[in-house]
């Protein structure tokens, strides 16, 4: 294995933290800077939705440049606004480093994951993005928990002071380990061969499913420290124990969702979005009772990630044309998502529908985005039984030029130019 990747690895390890550990701490932000909870909730929201500025805006203004030098200054932008989050003397400072670090976030992934295909043999492309993409569990299984233990350990600044030193660390590692590539414009011809990905119909209906899909997770997930400690009964203390538990769900469907996505994208996407609205209601009837909650947490947790690699191979899969713009978007429907959840949840709660309304919220918001997925895969399935000399193949036109690579083949023409 490359060490580059590793480099890549803790980059992604660092985003992931940055993005999902403010969950565990929002009731001591939200005391500290004496604001609600839907009010804290919003350090959220806009995290992602900056996140969806910098996949498409970062993503196309930097195709053109050597693809080292821009992960190196992503993560530099990573660092600074984790160091003004740390810094924080207010909430709208608070909300500024947060938007400041999550712009780096989209083109990261987006860029990184050709960065990591460049470095392996083409049958090993898409091992070397999964490696990289294991930061990202990894954040959530280990870092999402201990982040929070610590922020309730020595004050929820010191989390971010240390999500800062792993910046650092990434940023040496990339500057010292990964190899230069060439730009993204060189390959995939420019910005307009970028765009030209956005054709695609199915290109659109993969990305509302992934704002629905997994906006419908993430709004269950957001309050989840509510939940538990003031519907289910836990103390403040087991709540980083609990979300150990969801990121061990995480990594076990981001692990078996994409090997099922190997085999049928569409019916791992169908199937796995029914269950998850399934595990979302009955999750919301019985969030009073701690053992069943555990359970619906390592599902929650399962489900809800087993859609992203599907998602993502669905959108590269379609964007023929030139897959990395589209990536990026596609990072940035998954923030649209995390927004739309995490805006849902705080208006059910505000309304005074309880705690329990955001897991409700997200799985009417689920429900949607499997109708959505539904009418994608038929439209998929009738498109392909058109197509002169295919025989009805349930498999669009670009997979069926696909070798042993998750990438389309024109991610491998580019990565080889």
């Amino acid at each position: 294995m490359p060490v580059g990747l590793i480099a890549l690895a803790l980059g992604g390890f660092g985003i992931g933290l940055t993005e999902f550990v403010i969950m565990g701490l929002l009731p001591q932000v939200a005391a500290d800077f004496h604001v609600t909870e839907a009010t804290a909730g919003w350090l959220i929201s806009g995290y992602a939705l900056a996140v969806v500025v910098g996949a498409l805006g970062l993503t196309a203004a930097v195709t053109r440049f050597e693809r080292k030098p821009v992960l190196a200054v992503l993560m530099v932008l990573f660092i600074a606004g984790n160091l003004v989050s740390a810094l924080a003397p207010d909430y709208s400072m608070m909300m500024a480093g947060r938007i400041i670090a999550a712009l780096s976030h989209g083109a990261f992934f987006g860029i990184g994951a050709v960065v990591a295909a460049s470095m392996v043999a083409p049958t090993k492309k898409a091992g070397a993005i999964a490696i990289m993409f294991t930061g990202l569990t990894a954040a959530n299984v280990l870092g999402v928990p201990f982040g929070t233990m610590l922020g309730q350990a020595a004050g929820w600044r010191s989390t971010f002071w240390a999500i800062t030193v792993i910046g650092v660390l990434a940023l040496a590692g990339i500057l010292a380990l990964v190899p230069k590539t060439g730009s993204g414009a060189a390959a995939a011809g420019g910005l307009r061969g970028e765009l030209r990905a956005f054709r695609s119909g199915q290109v659109w209906l993969s990305i509302l499913v992934t704002i629905l899909g997994y906006g419908g997770m993430f709004g269950a997930f957001t309050y989840i420290a509510f939940t538990l400690t003031e519907v289910t009964g836990f103390s403040a203390t087991t709540v980083p124990w609990l979300l150990i538990l969801f990121g061990v769900g995480l990594f076990i469907g981001n692990t078996v969702g994409g090997k099922a996505a190997d085999k049928n994208v569409d019916r791992t996407l169908l199937v796995v979005l029914a269950v998850l609205v399934v595990v979302l209601v009955v999750f919301a009837l019985t969030a009073g009772n701690q053992p069943v909650t555990i359970a619906s947490m390592v599902l929650l947790g399962g489900f809800g990630f087993a859609t992203v690699p599907g998602l993502q191979m669905r959108v590269m899969k379609y964007a023929s044309s030139a897959p990395t713009l589209a990536s990026g978007a596609n990072i940035g429907a998954f923030n649209v998502g995390n927004a739309l959840g995490a805006w849902m949840g705080g208006v059910t709660i505000t309304a005074g529908l309880g705690y329990t309304s955001p897991i409700w919220a997200g799985a009417g918001i689920t429900l949607l985005g499997l109708a959505v997925m539904a009418f994608a895969a038929a439209a998929a399935r009738k498109h392909d039984a058109d197509l002169p000399g295919t025989g009805g193949s349930t498999v669009p036109a670009v997979a069926a030029a696909e070798t042993s690579t998750d990438l389309p083949v024109t991610e491998a023409a580019a990565v080889a130019r």
